[in-house]
């Protein structure tokens, strides 16, 4: 038996209904879950329901709008979903370089030795120019200011307030040039403040960045921009003008301020180049260049004035003053070693240039207290010469701002 198939071909067409249409515009809707499912997750706790909105940027897709342009798939944004009612904050930490913060802390350190050390310097002046006014005689008030300070650090260091220094021979021999200016700049101010008003000697004194410019470039070898010199200029000026104006001016009293700019300028260079490298702070270097200042300036101030003269002197004072005026010289003499002690920790941290500025800065309010408790004549032509002198020390300070930073950066460097 014989079977015979026959192969049979169908043909299919496409429909219309399977044609491709364009996507009808309809709204777009997100499916709710199920109630039981939100009332499950309501109990547990598990899953928290939060509506989600849509929002898009969608240039050229106009499906929503019912728009016939359709635009082609590759030109359309993706569209992204929120939470609504999202209002957490977001936490941003901002990690402060270490060098910024170190910086920062270093002004801030600096700032605070200045505010101290211009604060007690005022109140050291107005006591001295007390006692000198009914006693007369600075080799001994300078002195008296010496040795009460070796005399506090002896009994701070044996009573173990303050940890004493470790030095040895190399560190005294360091030391010898330091404490001979530090004994001239001292005596030099006392006889400058024992013969003219405070006021007067500490203008003269606001010249001592020239003073420091001109050594650190004729001695030192050191540069300076043109800025620097050129805002030397209104300093020397003022002071210039200050002096050929002043009521009561004094040769006596105007060399000595002269010659203790000078001699103070070395001090800051001779000390700080005695204190690098060297395991004594400032607190206790000023401490052991008191002592041997002490040392240095005892016997001439005996050759100077003299017992008898000082015994005969004091008395008068006792006599005119009271008992106040013993009050007086051990205020002037410990608030001496107070300043000085803040301001040597203070040129531990900064340049001897940056010193002579914060030293400039802080005549200002040293003229005007005395100025206000002495009740001091101040003709206006004075008073411009002043401002003229501290208007150069501001401009000097801005023009050599740069390189204060630069160094203390350096010095901060270099102690790491």
């Amino acid at each position: 038996m014989a079977f015979s198939a026959k192969q049979s071909y169908a043909k299919f067409t496409l429909s219309n209904h399977l044609q491709p249409k364009p996507l009808a515009p309809k709204p777009q809707q997100i499916t709710p879950f199920p109630s039981k499912f939100a009332e499950k997750s309501s109990k547990t706790g598990v899953l928290a329901l939060k509506r989600l909105n849509v929002s898009s940027s969608l240039r050229g897709f106009n499906c929503f709008d019912g728009s016939k342009d359709v635009k082609p798939r590759g030109s359309l944004v993706p569209c992204k979903a929120y939470e609504a009612h999202r209002i957490d904050p977001v936490q941003i930490n901002i990690e402060l370089d270490e060098e910024v913060r170190e910086v920062a802390a270093g002004k801030l350190k600096i700032g605070i030795y200045f505010a101290t050390w211009w604060a007690l310097n005022v109140v050291f002046n107005i006591y001295n120019k007390k006692v000198l006014n009914a006693f007369p005689f600075p080799w001994l008030t300078s002195t008296l200011s010496l040795a009460a300070g070796s005399l506090m650090m002896l009994v701070s260091w044996a009573t173990k307030i303050a940890e004493a220094p470790k030095t040895d021979l190399n560190f005294w021999k360091a030391l010898l040039p330091v404490a001979v200016a530090h004994t001239i700049g001292h005596v030099a101010a006392t006889v400058s403040m024992s013969k003219v008003a405070v006021s007067f000697t500490h203008i003269i004194k606001s010249s001592e960045p020239a003073f420091s410019v001109l050594v650190s470039t004729f001695f030192l070898g050191e540069g300076f921009p043109p800025a620097v010199y050129l805002s030397l200029l209104p300093i020397i000026g003022g002071c210039g003008l200050t002096a050929a104006t002043e009521l009561n001016f004094n040769m006596t009293g105007f060399m000595g301020a002269m010659i203790s700019n000078l001699a103070f300028v070395f001090r800051n260079i001779f000390s700080k180049r005695g204190m690098k490298g060297k395991s004594v702070g400032g607190m206790n270097y000023y401490a052991c260049l008191s002592m041997m200042s002490l040392l240095i300036l005892t016997p001439f101030a005996i050759a100077m004035e003299g017992p008898q003269v000082w015994a005969a002197g004091w008395d008068k004072a006792v006599s005119q003053i009271g008992p106040n005026f013993i009050w007086w010289v051990a205020a002037q003499s410990v608030f001496y070693h107070l300043y000085n002690q803040v301001s040597y920790m203070s040129l531990n941290e900064i340049s001897p240039l940056t010193f002579s500025i914060g030293n400039t800065m802080k005549r200002i309010s040293v003229i005007v207290a005395s100025i206000i408790i002495f009740q001091t004549p101040v003709q206006p032509v004075n008073a411009l010469g002043a401002a003229i002198a501290i208007f150069g020390t501001f401009l000097y300070s801005q023009k050599d701002e740069r390189a204060i930073v630069m160094r203390w950066s350096m010095s901060m460097q270099a102690k790491k």
